[in-house]
């Protein structure tokens, strides 16, 4: 996973995989969504990304780990 803050054009871009983009769809105002060939989500992009988030300069991840009993 690759996330990407481009501050000329203050999008944000999420890519999941990068694999050819079939479809594209605007499920929000400004929140577009890209499929694969095989209708799986590959990339988010948000527009106007400093309006919509805290920090567009700074991410924070988390994950968490089952504990295997």
């Amino acid at each position: 996973m690759k996330v990407v803050y481009d501050k000329e054009t203050d999008s944000m871009t999420i890519t999941f995989k990068d694999v050819e983009i079939r479809d594209s769809d605007e499920i929000r105002p400004n929140v577009i969504v890209d499929y694969s060939f095989d209708d799986e989500i590959v990339r988010i992009e948000i527009l106007h990304a400093s309006e919509m988030v805290d920090n567009a300069r700074e991410i924070q991840f988390a994950f968490t780990e089952s504990v295997a009993a």
